[in-house]
């Protein structure tokens, strides 16, 4: 899992929306704050190394990234690649209130977007 953090920078979930020109799939409180991202596909990668607060980036859409995100204490998950997760995954996501974002970038674009916003480049 590849994570970036900058010492001290924090960017809020809706600058995320606006800086990965991401839609809102689910979440209403988009004040909360992160310094950290992460980027995975592999959900054990994830357990092993992600931090409390952190925002998961993902191209892979199953229940399982929200009980992740859930388990880990994330502060949301963007699904990359313009990809749509079903009903199932933003239903639990919204019981467990964990914002989840599209993006069109890829995941690469996005971690990139990412932490240059983090820091401040």
């Amino acid at each position: 899992m590849a994570t970036a953090m900058a010492a001290g920078k924090v960017i809020t979930l809706d600058e995320v929306v606006r800086l990965l020109g991401a839609r809102v799939l689910c979440g209403k409180d988009l004040a909360v704050r992160l310094s950290e991202v992460g980027a995975a596909d592999l959900m054990s990668d994830v357990l092993a190394l992600s931090k409390p607060g952190m925002l998961l980036l993902t191209g892979l859409v199953s229940v399982q990234v929200i009980r992740t995100a859930i388990v880990s204490d994330l502060c949301g998950v963007v699904f990359v690649r313009g990809k749509m997760p079903g009903k199932d995954i933003l239903e639990l996501a919204r019981e467990s209130n964990v914002p989840v974002l599209s993006t069109a970038m890829t995941m690469f674009q996005a971690a990139g977007v990412l932490y240059g916003a983090l820091s401040g480049r």
